[in-house]
């Protein structure tokens, strides 16, 4: 199989362009007939609401990148024309690199998911030797499935950290300091794939909108909280990057007045009162012995009131956060992610009471807040859904 031709494996779009514009319209369309099979144009406009003349030419555009094809029929008497998705052999693949796991999943341009695998990695791991087991796995995952290496478009990957979309290049400030330095060329040089790069927040975010439970929420921010906090912000339906690609850092708002010292040189940050790195230290005074993230997750659920406390505090303070940006970006909505998802209101309850601290009434009682439909697979999906969103806008 050889990648489909017109399909450019990766580049960038200006999120105010016409091409922008098209891109969203061509997502709409493959959605639909997703869902409904193989469709007339006229259906398509009907079931996406788009006018007949813009279906017509993103379809002709889709047909010559080889994404769809198109027949004609005869429906209600008169003569129409039935496009289908085609199967192009194509592959997206996604990985998203964590604290201690990096996580691959293999996707068609159809959006179906191929194959998904984790494997664990040791804390404060050797970044060469963990992208050179990431490449061998992607090669098992691809050999297992029977897929030629040309079929691959690109390699969409998921960093913790701040990247240079200039360079290509991860800044300090990663919450993996090994991370510091790679950068693009590093990276396909491991993988011999064409790759692309994000941060893992933004893509958590473009994976909620593409293929979770929330697709086509056009202004979100979701908030990943972990050892560090980033999120990633969906603006009118693109993610923002801002000037140098440096955006989401809520870690990094300073909360506490003085406050101690962050890694990031200023005091009192988000970060050293909220991450979960904090939350371990402070449930491991009470003297039981040491404690990790999922004994928060575990505590939490059994209604410890230690637990309770730490994870309402840190909420807070997060909600807080999250306020005053929402201030500034009116979001509809406000998706938590990391792995303390699974204490569900015990976490969000106090996320929305920081909100309403600080956020005008109007935009508190107007932004929904809730957690990742997807879990700790929404940055790998977002990573591959960023290849497919740069295979479907071709060349623009």
């Amino acid at each position: 199989m050889t990648a489909t031709p017109g399909l450019a494996p990766r580049g960038a779009r200006n999120p105010g362009s016409q091409g922008a514009l098209r891109h969203l319209n061509q997502e709409r369309l493959v959605e639909f007939l997703l869902a409904n099979g193989p469709s007339t144009q006229a259906e398509l406009a009907r079931g996406t609401g788009l006018s007949t003349a813009t279906v017509s030419n993103i379809v002709r555009d889709m047909a010559v990148k080889g994404v769809v094809t198109t027949s004609p029929v005869t429906s209600s008497g008169r003569r129409a024309l039935l496009v289908q998705l085609t199967d192009t052999g194509d592959i997206a693949a996604g990985v998203d690199f964590g604290r201690r796991h990096v996580r691959i999943v293999l996707c068609t341009l159809g959006y179906e998911v191929l194959a998904e695998q984790a494997l664990a990695l040791p804390l404060g791991y050797d970044v060469t030797e963990a992208v050179a087991d990431a490449s061998s796995l992607l090669d098992r995952m691809l050999a297992d499935g029977g897929h030629d290496r040309e079929s691959v478009l690109s390699v969409g990957i998921g960093i913790p950290g701040p990247i240079d979309r200039r360079t290509g290049t991860v800044l300090q400030g990663a919450i993996l300091p090994e991370w510091v330095g790679v950068n693009l060329r590093d990276l396909e040089n491991a993988f011999r794939f064409p790759v692309v790069l994000d941060n893992d927040a933004n893509l958590g975010a473009l994976g909620e909108v593409t293929w979770g439970a929330h697709r086509g929420a056009r202004n979100i921010l979701f908030v990943k909280i972990g050892s560090g906090i980033g999120a990633g912000l969906i603006i009118n339906g693109q993610t923002y990057y801002g000037y140098l690609g440096i955006t989401g850092e809520l870690g990094h708002t300073p909360v506490v007045d003085p406050g101690v010292i962050c890694r990031c040189g200023n005091r009192g940050c988000l970060e050293t009162v909220a991450s979960t790195t904090v939350m371990i230290e402070s449930l491991g005074r009470s003297g039981t012995g040491p404690v990790t993230t999922a004994d928060i997750l575990r505590r939490g659920l059994e209604r410890d009131p230690a637990a309770l406390r730490v994870v309402g505090d840190a909420g807070q303070a997060i909600g807080q956060a999250i306020g005053s940006i929402a201030n500034v970006i009116n979001p509809e909505l406000v998706l938590i992610g990391g792995p303390l998802v699974g204490l569900g209101e015990a976490l969000l309850e106090p996320i929305r009471r920081g909100i309403q601290h600080n956020a005008i009434p109007i935009i508190a009682e107007t932004t929904t807040v809730s957690v990742s439909s997807l879990g700790d697979r929404a940055e790998s999906l977002g990573a591959a859904a960023l290849v497919i969103q740069n295979a479907l806008a071709g060349a623009e």
